[in-house]
């Protein structure tokens, strides 16, 4: 795990930085809480751990694919 210190206001870019994935700011810090604000594209998928757990817990886990009998894969 990377762990790095900044600052309120300053960022984390994630990915190349010519052309980076995202990018993490540090909004604000008050007391012992500290608010982050993501800027990713809309088809990457950001969530909290519990949320992201509760996610993991709800999937059914799959095998295979099965298909219809019939069916031909284009």
């Amino acid at each position: 795990m990377l762990v790095i210190t900044r600052r309120e206001g300053e960022e984390v870019v994630i990915g190349d930085p010519d052309n980076p994935i995202g990018v993490v700011r540090v909004a604000t810090i008050k007391g012992d809480r500290v608010r982050l604000a993501f800027a990713f594209p809309r088809e990457i998928d950001v969530h909290r751990r519990e949320v992201a757990d509760q996610i993991l817990a709800a999937k059914p886990s799959v095998v295979g694919t099965i298909r219809p009998t019939g069916t031909k894969a284009h």
